[in-house]
């Protein structure tokens, strides 16, 4: 079982595409497809970096 998480809604709410977060975070765009769709837990460095892009909690973005 995976973490679920927010990363879909708040891609959407600041219009940023699967494309500029995966840049901004440094990984792939089947990385950001692959956590939206709870298919993969992030590592925790990239969790914090999915957290700064939004300026937002780890809590707040993924939970169990």
């Amino acid at each position: 079982m995976h973490m679920k998480n927010k990363s879909r809604e708040l891609r959407a709410r600041n219009r940023m595409t699967q494309e500029a977060l995966a840049a901004k975070a440094g990984v792939s765009r089947q990385t950001i497809l692959a956590i939206e769709n709870e298919k993969y837990d992030p590592s925790l460095s990239l969790a914090f970096k999915i957290s700064k892009i939004f300026h937002a909690r780890l809590d707040e973005i993924f939970f169990g």
